[in-house]
């Protein structure tokens, strides 16, 4: 059995993009053992020296630089090389799948490097997986738990490894200037022989698309959830997590919550502060950590209040309700949808425009979002146009009465 492959030509620019995107993220790590999978993407970069150099040193000599991601529903690994290196890349790229045996020694390496990128995450991002975990309890952010990862043994990495890293699990997708068919032959050349060991835990069944998130049981009459533990942060505040249709279910009120959340972030909330003095700043973010549809995984809208002094935070959140009732009741204005979907629109162009992004998104289109509707580099941006500010008003109503927590931010003393 070989690996799904995606391939699209893009002639003339002389560069190849080559991403692996595997069914396997935070979600998926063992309990007692948060971080497991950030930890496999790091070994899978194994080190070496002289003839069997490791496996940057060699992406490097074709001309070429590679990295990684992982997410809480998945990891991605992405390389760019000159088109002509294409044979060699997929070849290396086949050879770590094939040898990954990391030893105890690479193990305690690694988990130093996995360690300090813990550490170094900022407080935006711990807040996001605070709210993200109060609004679906089990899940994992993708950095880990430095406890934890510094149980992992040699064998527990190789065991998440069979489990996981595997040809049904797995998508290829190689962009830029190259043949189809020619390519298609040097995949089934080199990943052909790509196969768990007859050891391997079986895999198990998909599981279906999950409910909608629980509804917290302090949530009452469409109310956001209030709990009341207090986050220490670099200011007073209010962390509102609200959650968002789940894009393989409902991709229309997923891309509208989208723009949805643009129209709040550019014209709404400025509005909110001008004539408002209760709240100092407010932001909006949707999709883990600003990504929308880079994961599957329920994800969520996070917004961020300022509290002026004297400022609770029930009355922050009845301010910040308000103006997303406002949307809910009355749908925005063209001059105000237009330039939140160009906005996006262009965003969306600027990162099609890279090869490895567009490897990146057509694997992620067909790992986690199969289907009709289309989440490609080049149809994303049209669905963006097609949302009416009819569908806009609808998001805002959903996102109303979908489940939400609230968290109190207090200023950390030194």
């Amino acid at each position: 059995m070989t690996v799904p492959l995606t391939v699209e030509e893009v002639p003339g620019r002389g560069l190849v993009a080559v991403a692996l995107t595997v069914r396997a993220g935070g979600d998926d790590d063992p309990p007692g053992r948060h971080g497991t999978a950030h930890l496999v993407e790091h070994l899978m970069f194994p080190r070496g020296a002289g003839d069997d150099s490791g496996h940057v040193a060699l992406v490097e000599e074709a001309g070429g630089m590679c990295n990684a991601e992982t997410h809480r529903d998945h990891t991605v690994f992405h390389t760019v090389a000159p088109a002509d290196a294409l044979p060699e890349i997929l070849a290396l790229e086949a050879r770590r799948l094939r040898r990954f045996a990391p030893a105890p020694a690479t193990i305690r390496s690694e988990n130093a490097v996995v360690a300090e990128e813990i550490r170094a995450a900022d407080a935006g991002t711990r807040l996001w997986d605070t709210v993200l975990a109060a609004l679906h309890p089990g899940a994992r952010d993708a950095y880990g738990t430095v406890a934890e990862l510094r149980e992992v043994t040699a064998q527990e990495a190789a065991a998440f490894f069979r489990r996981h890293y595997r040809p049904e699990r797995a998508v290829l997708t190689v962009v830029g200037d190259v043949d189809a068919r020619r390519t298609a032959e040097l995949v089934e050349r080199e990943f052909d022989g790509w196969a768990p060991p007859p050891d391997a835990a079986p895999d198990p069944p998909e599981p279906p698309s999950p409910p909608p998130f629980p509804v917290p049981s302090d949530r009452r009459d469409g109310a956001a959830a209030r709990h009341e533990t207090s986050v220490p942060y670099h200011r007073d505040g209010v962390a509102i997590g609200h959650a968002l249709a789940d894009p393989r279910r409902d991709q229309g009120t997923y891309f509208a919550q989208a723009v949805l959340c643009e129209v709040l972030r550019r014209s709404r909330l400025p509005r909110l502060l001008t004539r408002s003095a209760r709240l100092d700043a407010a932001t909006v973010r949707c999709g883990y950590q600003g990504q929308w549809l880079a994961s599957a995984a329920p994800d969520l809208a996070l917004v961020l209040l300022g509290r002026a002094p004297g400022t609770g935070t029930d009355e922050a959140v009845a301010l910040w309700r308000d103006a997303l009732g406002e949307l809910a009741a009355t749908p925005p204005a063209e001059d105000e949808l237009r330039p939140a979907v160009a906005v996006l629109r262009a965003a969306c162009h600027r990162q099609a425009d890279s090869l490895a992004a567009r490897a990146v998104t057509h694997g992620r289109a067909a790992l986690l979002f199969p289907g009709p509707d289309g989440t490609g580099p080049d149809t994303i941006p049209g669905r963006l146009a097609a949302v009416t500010a009819t569908e806009v008003s609808a998001a805002a109503r959903a996102l109303l009465t979908a489940p939400s927590t609230v968290r109190t931010l207090e200023r950390a003393t030194p």
